[in-house]
């Protein structure tokens, strides 16, 4: 059976399909385009970095393979996806981690919102929404010191993607300088400034997050 590519093109116009519907798609086991019918397949990620489980298919009805993946089905690749990934790492100072915090608490949230918290912060950052200037300014002073005793890991679709784009755009070379770089700000823009846009911004995230 064909597997799946970790990359899925979506399109433009979605139309849903529901098990048991038939259409027409190439097949690459047959070597041709054929009759298909959607059904609930486990269907092998291409890189075999995993099984998406229980999703809809367009199967072959020559030879039973798995065909084509509906736009729909998509959302279920990018969860499978999500879990094969490595988490990003990287150790702190422990003030940071209080930090972190009193952020959360700062809107409305648990210390269970400081994973969402930070990487709102690190997709900003690869925005270009923060300045690196600021961000390395940021890492030069006091509050940037201390010992990196403790540990943040970081689980997401794009956490990976964003870091590694903060890495290329700035002279932050590791995660931890990264997170470091992002927990100041985190406490410029929250505990300090206390900025009212970035606060509401956050309080709409945390509250959805409930």
């Amino acid at each position: 059976m064909p597997c799946l590519s970790a990359s899925v093109r979506e399109d433009t116009i979605v139309n849903i399909v529901k098990v048991d519907d038939t259409s027409r798609a190439a097949c690459d086991t047959c070597k041709k385009f054929v009759g298909i019918t959607y059904r609930l397949r486990d269907v092998p990620l291409s890189d075999g970095a995993g099984t998406v489980k229980d999703v809809i298919a367009g199967v072959c009805d020559q030879c039973d393979s798995v065909c084509v993946l509906p736009h729909q089905s998509v959302p279920a690749v990018a969860e499978t996806i999500s879990k094969t990934r490595k988490p990003v790492e990287g150790r702190v100072p422990a003030h940071m981690i209080d930090i972190l915090r009193m952020a959360s608490g700062e809107v409305g949230a648990g210390s269970d919102f400081v994973p969402q918290l930070v990487k709102y912060y690190i997709h900003k950052m690869a925005q270009e929404e923060i300045s690196p200037a600021q961000v390395a300014r940021l890492l030069k002073t006091e509050l940037a010191s201390g010992k990196a005793q403790k540990r943040i890991s970081l689980k997401g679709r794009s956490v990976f993607d964003d870091v590694e784009l903060v890495k290329s755009r700035t002279q932050l070379k590791t995660t931890s300088e990264v997170l470091k770089g992002v927990i100041l700000k985190i406490n410029v823009d929250i505990l300090q400034k206390k900025n009212k846009k970035s606060i509401r911004i956050l309080e709409d995230i945390a509250a959805a997050c409930r």
